[in-house]
């Protein structure tokens, strides 16, 4: 009996199961992190793991670039008189654009690396200015050995799903502000939907939302609220444009925007590295910033390639069609109230009639989670006001 039970043991039920059956449950794993260390498992694991075709990319953190080297420094391009005007309006958000350009560059001498920027998140590899650090990664005479998202990511031979996710978003925003993007892109930009708020309130507890019902009743709050109600008729107030509220959304529709295709412009070279890709996103632990390509947008790029600016490292964005929501008070069914609610729905002016026949209503229907999916469909209902911009 103590023979056959030590028999027993030795047998590595693993050997049973295929490798169909495996690559499934890798492919739900997905995180590349813990994809790696199964690689070291076995041989077995090692060989199956490239050819998962669903991968997550977890930076961890950025590390800005300001102790960077003479040789570095060099080598940036001269910016142009509108590229300092739009640093100076918009400074608060290139620090953290510049570092993600830096963390998906390609692999660089390590010569450079003790004064580089570093984002931490991968395996294999060293990286360039900007890179992919894991959290367990050990420290080094020369530093932190730096991994970039190409790098991590070219053992892998069969990806059709990939998923980055940055550790915050690029635009530095006021507590309690609400700013959020979504913008698909082909060989440039397809369309871009922006929603934000100057300031949220949260759903009341529900003994405070009876002490709130208390109040009102007593003091004609009910009838306060029914007044401004009929006085909404869906125009933008005046106090909108004399408030400095429309200057803060064209702030939050540019910076929006560069985000966007600074985020396009760096992904450039993993898609060129894997033509299996069908799905890719960009995106960022917050929820502020979502960049989606599927695989026609994907082909597109392969056959057309990217338009970039002169002033910076990031795609040309074309002239644009742009339509303006606004409510000065949105009240979510959930309880929650976004003050000075704003949607912006944003598409190339010169596009094809196939792409231009998505409506609004089935646009938006998908583009932000809840409760904010349903806040865009409200503000879609009401009065639309028309904008466009030049290409920058």
């Amino acid at each position: 009996m103590s023979y056959l039970c030590s028999e027993e043991d030795e047998i590595d039920h693993f050997d049973r199961l295929p490798d169909s059956l495996l690559l499934i449950v890798f492919n739900q794993i997905g995180d590349v992190k813990a994809l790696g260390r199964c690689c070291v498992v076995s041989r077995r694991f090692h060989g199956l793991v490239p050819q998962i075709d669903n991968v997550v990319v977890r930076v961890d953190c950025v590390i800005s670039d300001d102790d960077a080297s003479a040789t570095a420094a060099s080598s940036d391009k001269t910016r142009s008189v509108f590229s300092n005007l739009i640093r100076f309006v918009f400074g608060g958000i290139f620090k953290p654009l510049q570092a993600l350009g830096q963390f998906l560059g390609p692999k660089k001498s390590s010569s450079s690396s003790s004064s580089s920027s570093s984002i931490s998140g991968g395996v294999g590899g060293n990286g360039g200015n900007g890179t992919l650090i894991n959290d367990d990664e050990e420290m080094e005479s020369g530093g932190v050995t730096h991994h970039s998202p190409t790098q991590v990511l070219k053992n892998f031979n069969e990806i059709r799903r990939l998923r980055i996710e940055l550790p915050s978003g690029e635009l530095g925003i006021d507590d309690g502000v609400l700013l959020k993007w979504r913008a698909d892109f082909g060989s440039t930009l397809d369309n871009c939907l922006i929603l934000g708020a100057s300031s949220i309130i949260d759903p009341p507890k529900p003994a405070s939302a009876f002490s709130l019902l208390q109040e009102n009743l007593l003091h004609g709050g009910a009838a306060a609220a029914a007044a401004a109600a009929a006085e909404d008729d869906g125009s933008i107030p005046e106090s909108f444009y004399t408030n400095g509220g429309l200057k803060l959304r064209v702030v939050w529709t540019i910076s929006s925007l560069i985000a966007a295709s600074a985020r396009h412009y760096l992904l450039q070279p993993i898609i060129d590295d894997h033509q299996t890709l069908d799905s890719l996103i960009l995106t960022d632990s917050d929820g502020q910033g979502v960049l989606c390509m599927n695989k026609e947008q994907l082909e597109e790029l392969r056959v057309k390639p990217l338009s970039a600016s002169t002033a910076s490292k990031r795609t040309l964005v074309p002239a644009l069609n742009m339509r303006l929501w606004y409510a000065p008070q949105l009240e979510l069914p959930d309880g929650t109230v976004l003050k000075g609610a704003t949607l912006v729905a944003i598409r190339p002016t010169e596009q094809t009639s196939a792409k231009k026949e998505v409506s609004d209503v089935s646009w938006v229907s998908n583009a932000f989670e809840e409760p904010y999916g349903t806040a865009a469909k409200l503000l879609v209902k009401r009065r639309t006001y028309c904008l466009e911009m030049n290409s920058f």
